[in-house]
């Protein structure tokens, strides 16, 4: 099935985009790029980032043809309306995040939200999901998790968060997700094995999808032993029991 809005309802099409720099066919089945192929209206986090995707998975069109606004923060329903107003002139419009798929931890709830209140279509694609990988591959439990985003920035107040993580976890067996902006990595993963339990499971899943991934779960005793360079990389931190 592909977008054609002559033959469908028009739609909001959460489009997934890469994790990283790896080949498409790695991570983006062809309905993707089949859908972006028919769309001359997208919503995106960032312009500059969504022109690459859409060159990437669509060469035949002419970007300089397309309507590509970001999303505004804060956007109230007002400012939502407007925003997808090609939906009432027949025109379905693709949401494009950064990373990853729009709506999970990146932009695009709201204007689906606003979409669903309006009675539009809303169809996601298939794409990779970064929490999602790294808890299939953590050995966590895959049940019961929560995924919390970034850390106080704040010494006490994360190393607070850390414990109150980790205790969630021990008790309830709850896998706990987060993540911190690339550069702090190495600070965050110290102030983990600072801050936890040594018989505390910690899952680090670095560069995903790409030549570089690196995924591995262990104790916190045994991190301790490690020398682990994390880089300036994508990353996300899971802890478990």
């Amino acid at each position: 099935m592909t977008a054609n809005k002559s033959t469908y309802a028009p739609a909001i099409f959460l489009i997934p985009n890469l994790l990283g720099d790896t080949p498409v066919d790695n991570s983006l089945p062809s309905l993707v790029s089949n859908t972006v192929a028919t769309l001359s209206f997208f919503l995106v986090e960032n312009e500059k980032e969504a022109r690459k995707l859409i060159k990437l998975l669509a060469p035949n069109l002419q970007i300089r043809d397309l309507s590509i606004r970001e999303i505004p923060k804060d956007s109230d329903a007002k400012v939502i309306d407007e925003l997808i107003t090609p939906l009432e002139t027949g025109h379905s419009i693709g949401i494009i995040s950064d990373a990853g798929c729009p709506g999970i931890a990146d932009p695009g709830s709201d204007v689906v939200s606003r979409a669903h209140a309006r009675g539009f279509r809303v169809m996601p694609l298939v794409g990779p999901c970064s929490m999602t990988l790294a808890l299939m591959a953590s050995g966590l439990n895959g049940q019961s998790w929560r995924f919390t985003g970034y850390l106080p920035i704040e010494a006490d107040k994360r190393a607070k968060e850390l414990r109150a993580l980790e205790q969630r976890a021990l008790t309830n067996g709850e896998t706990q997700i987060f993540m911190e902006t690339p550069y702090r990595n190495e600070k965050l993963f110290k102030e983990i094995l600072n801050c936890c339990q040594s018989t505390t499971r910690l899952c680090v899943a670095r560069d995903l999808t790409t030549e570089r991934e690196y995924i591995r779960t262990k104790t916190i005793k045994d991190w301790r032993l490690e020398n682990v360079a994390l880089d300036k990389s994508p990353c996300l931190f899971l802890l478990g029991r």
